[in-house]
């Protein structure tokens, strides 16, 4: 299913259906989706998600936490793998709590984060006990 816009200039645009239902979301529509604990208790959102530009698969979820206004903003990445959608809280589920979270990988607003680095990737799939997306 398409979805067709006329843009600012006249010209009319089709473009993938940015649904949610079924196995499949759009992109666009993943950031801001809420992210839950295991108590469905609503802990933060997702920020952002990091694609794999070879295999086409998604193998990060940043997740946001904390802050108010975006100031004091706390970044997790977190593997595709470790969030469980929950058709029924509209969201993800993750094994998350106040200790998992306190040494979990993070960053703040403007640092930056060397994606590249395979040490940094071995570290988020250990802490969070999932196999790496790109070993599947």
């Amino acid at each position: 299913m398409s979805h067709t816009t006329t843009n600012p200039s006249g010209v009319t645009e089709t473009s993938p259906s940015s649904s949610t239902h079924g196995n499949l979301i759009a992109a666009s529509k993943v950031s801001g989706t809420s992210v839950y604990d295991l108590n469905d208790k609503k802990v933060g959102s997702v920020d952002d998600v990091m694609i794999d530009k070879s295999s086409g698969r998604v193998a990060y979820a940043v997740l946001s936490f904390g802050g108010f206004l975006g100031i004091g903003e706390k970044y997790y990445p977190m593997p595709w793998a470790a969030l469980k959608y929950d058709t029924r809280l509209d969201g993800f589920v993750a094994a998350i709590d106040a200790t998992v979270l306190e040494d979990a990988p993070s960053y703040s607003a403007g640092e930056s984060v060397d994606w590249a680095d395979e040490a940094y990737g071995r570290r988020l799939h250990e802490y969070w006990k999932v196999a790496p997306y790109y070993g599947l």
